[in-house]
């Protein structure tokens, strides 16, 4: 009797042990399944050009990419491959070309009530549905290892197959960028580059969100994005944006929400901050799938352990007569 009550001491012991692994192991799955920190990016362009396989207005592709990804998705559906892969412009649509790299936004930002920059979503919500052409990839994975605006600008001439063939890569001195031929020093700079285009060649000018001063005060990031689409206009040429954000408030498994304010008033927005989009109905079916299946598993080894736990003993005591 002694040997079976030591045998089922040491099943419960083992049963706590699988139990304390199950419940660390469902509790560390949101966390190992969670998707990576996102940032929105923006293509728009006052004049209408682009992919005629798609109407590219107000058109939001809600697909995870990675920035290399994303340089490819611009060259293809966005038309950038008219204007930025050929020495010679095949039409006179586009006379600059503008890659503006932010700091701050994370996908759930944009949603949310509490904005990091109100300016910086003001300008953007405005050239998105304003423009003639305009697209939004909310989810773009950040990458830690490789700085955003050098991943486009590469992911850009590994597509263009020739290499890139504009007139010249001008970069804000504020930016990590390999192959850049003219360097900035500040936001004024972007008159000379217009004052000294060159009719039929296209000019690629990267801008990175950094300490940009105007008179005696920092610009905030909107502040900035919106003078360079002001002097982009006042220049009158032709002009096409990407905003991309690589925000610097990372943290490691945040919440992969749907963003679905593109195309809604704030008033909608308000109402239908409950709603779930596709994407969104698919990733929390997934979720509720794998959490019951956790439960499931629970119970199976719960029992499987208390089965292995019972110790019969091999022999009984003969009853003695009275």
């Amino acid at each position: 009797m002694a040997a079976a009550s030591i045998n089922g001491i040491h099943g419960m012991g083992r049963i706590r042990a699988v139990l304390l692994a199950a419940v660390f192991l469902a509790a560390e799955m949101p966390q190992l399944l969670g998707s990576p920190v996102t940032g929105p990016a923006f293509l728009w362009s006052p004049q209408h050009f682009g992919s005629s396989h798609h109407d590219n207005k107000e058109f939001v592709d809600y697909r995870t990419f990675s920035p290399k990804d994303l340089a490819k998705s611009v060259l293809s559906e966005g038309g950038w491959s008219n204007v930025v892969c050929t020495p010679e412009k095949l039409n006179d649509d586009m006379d600059v070309a503008v890659v503006f790299v932010g700091r701050k936004l994370q996908t759930s930002d944009i949603s949310s009530t509490k904005q990091p920059d109100p300016s910086l979503i003001d300008i953007l919500k405005l050239s998105f549905r304003t423009s003639n052409f305009s697209m939004a990839f909310p989810y773009v994975a950040i990458d830690e290892q490789e700085m955003l605006e050098n991943s486009l600008v590469k992911g850009f001439a590994e597509n263009c197959g020739q290499g890139l063939g504009v007139n010249r890569i001008a970069y804000l001195d504020s930016c990590s960028l390999d192959g850049g031929n003219k360097k900035l020093e500040g936001l004024h700079s972007i008159h000379d580059i217009l004052a000294s285009r060159i009719s039929g060649k296209m000019d690629l000018i990267v801008l990175c969100s950094g300490d940009t001063k105007e008179s005696d005060r920092t610009q905030s990031e909107g502040e900035a994005l919106s003078n360079v689409v002001n002097m982009l206009k006042e220049s009158g040429a032709k002009y096409t944006i990407l905003y991309a954000s690589k925000p610097y408030r990372t943290t490691q498994y945040p919440a992969h929400s749907a963003v679905r304010f593109l195309a809604e008033s704030p008033q909608s927005q308000a109402s239908d901050n409950s709603t779930c989009d596709g994407v969104c109905q698919i990733k929390s079916s997934l979720l509720e799938g794998i959490f019951v299946a956790i439960v499931l598993l629970i119970i199976l080894i719960s029992g499987l352990c208390c089965m292995i736990g019972i110790d019969t003993p091999s022999r009984f005591e003969t009853p003695q007569e009275s």
